[in-house]
């Protein structure tokens, strides 16, 4: 008499069915066609659209992890795909942009630090995946999307106002250095995890979300660049404060080579998506 195998309630659950979430992944695919039809703006000179097409790329990173978490189908697969779309579209994307912009004309350092931010983009990235952080708090340098909002901000503000010439295009090279040291620095940067946007909030508080967009839209480049601008800058005095207390926001961590054996972790935007 042949025997009956039992499956054990562990042996179901570490057979999933394996499968590909729709609804998250949606929101990543259309963050990567934002940022391809980003450069393809760059490319015929609407830096403008380009600019505007990041931002809508930002938020729709920020949307696919919530969407993941709160639907419960945040997977392996989306976390690896999310992490690509984010290279492509707030390290390859913005980089291109602003070459196409004005750093052509700087010659081989324009190309330089172009290809610079992307690197440490990349890096950003992969020390996040691979590495332990201990505060929920604090991101260990500037994330990502961050970076790329303030570079589109300010082209986009550029193209409003109509600024242009060899001083502008240095000062665009800068800060493109500037922000990719910060993304792969150990400065303290608020992530903004701990507030509680489930429960009852105050009416000043409503009060005060509303006047901010009513401030963003009186001029919507010249407040996300100042907005951005002073958030890129806290990361630094963040940094030295805490060191004047003598407070430590991130241990050791060692080597963060990204190893088959580098421990993961949930990532930094909603339900484990990476910046």
């Amino acid at each position: 008499m042949s025997k009956l195998n039992k499956v054990t309630p562990l042996d179901q659950q570490d057979k999933r069915p394996k499968g590909i979430y729709i609804l998250p992944n949606l929101f990543t695919t259309a963050s990567l066609f934002a940022a391809f039809y980003a450069i393809i703006q760059s490319t015929v000179g609407n830096f403008g659209n380009a600019a505007v097409a990041v931002i809508v790329a930002a938020v729709l990173d920020m949307l696919d992890g919530r969407v993941a978490r709160m639907t419960n189908t945040a997977s392996d697969f989306g976390k690896e795909y999310d992490s690509l779309v984010d290279l492509v579209a707030f390290g390859l994307a913005p980089a291109l942009i602003l070459f196409e912009w004005g750093l052509q004309s700087l010659g081989k350092a324009g190309w330089l630090i172009a290809f610079a931010y992307v690197a440490t983009t990349a890096l950003r990235l992969a020390r996040f995946n691979t590495q332990d952080t201990p505060s929920k708090r604090y991101f260990q340098g500037l994330p990502c999307p961050a970076a790329a909002v303030l570079l589109a901000a300010a082209i986009w503000t550029a193209e409003s106002y109509a600024v242009a010439g060899v001083s502008f295009n240095v000062a665009g090279l800068v800060l493109m250095a500037l922000l990719a040291f910060a993304m792969v620095s150990a400065m303290p940067y608020r992530s903004f995890k701990d507030l509680d946007l489930k429960h009852r909030v105050p009416f000043v508080a409503v009060l005060a979300l509303v006047m901010v967009f009513v401030l963003v839209s009186f001029d919507p480049p010249a407040i996300l660049f100042v907005i951005f601008s002073v958030y890129a800058v806290s990361g630094a005095f963040g940094w030295v404060l805490h060191r004047r207390a003598g407070e430590s926001v991130f241990q050791s961590t060692g080597d963060e080579g990204g190893g088959d054996d580098a421990p993961q972790k949930p990532q930094e935007t909603g339900a484990g998506r990476p910046q």
